[in-house]
């Protein structure tokens, strides 16, 4: 069969039941960039679909399960493993907490927020230098880095 939007005759299999005039490679394509042409539309939607009643309701139920303990810890072992100076920095600042050589900050260190922070390491070479950061600042200076780079 012949796809109409890259004119490649290809096999049967190669489109999705139904839709013969576009293969799905094509489809693939198309859906991604109207996705990205349309983002905030569809960050909102993802949104409201996630928070679904019935929705969150399976995902807590998921949590209980132990497939879901199994693929938790399987991804953590695969994010340890990938960032290795990354876990060091998190388990050496851990342990100084919990000894005492080192004292959270009750707040974050943005004036005016007074959310609980958590650790922001600027550099992972520097386990015990951190800033203390609520959860939405701390992306934002990821974001920044990340802008940045």
């Amino acid at each position: 069969m012949l796809c109409k939007t890259c004119n490649t005759d290809k096999p049967d299999d190669a489109f999705y039941k139904g839709q013969k005039s576009k293969c799905k490679e094509c489809t693939k394509a198309a859906v991604r960039e109207n996705r990205f042409a349309k983002v905030e539309h569809y960050r909102a939607f993802d949104k409201a679909r996630a928070s679904m009643p019935h929705r969150v309701a399976a995902r807590k139920a998921y949590q209980q399960t132990e497939a879901f303990a199994e693929s938790h810890r399987a991804a953590a072992k695969r994010w340890a493993t990938k960032h290795p100076e990354r876990r060091n920095a998190n388990v050496l600042l851990d342990n100084a907490v919990r000894d005492g050589r080192v004292i959270p900050w009750p707040v974050c260190a943005v004036p005016e927020c007074c959310a609980k922070p958590h650790g922001h390491h600027p550099d992972y070479s520097r386990p015990l230098d951190v800033v203390w950061l609520c959860d939405a600042h701390h992306k934002e200076a990821h974001a920044l880095v990340r802008k940045a780079a």
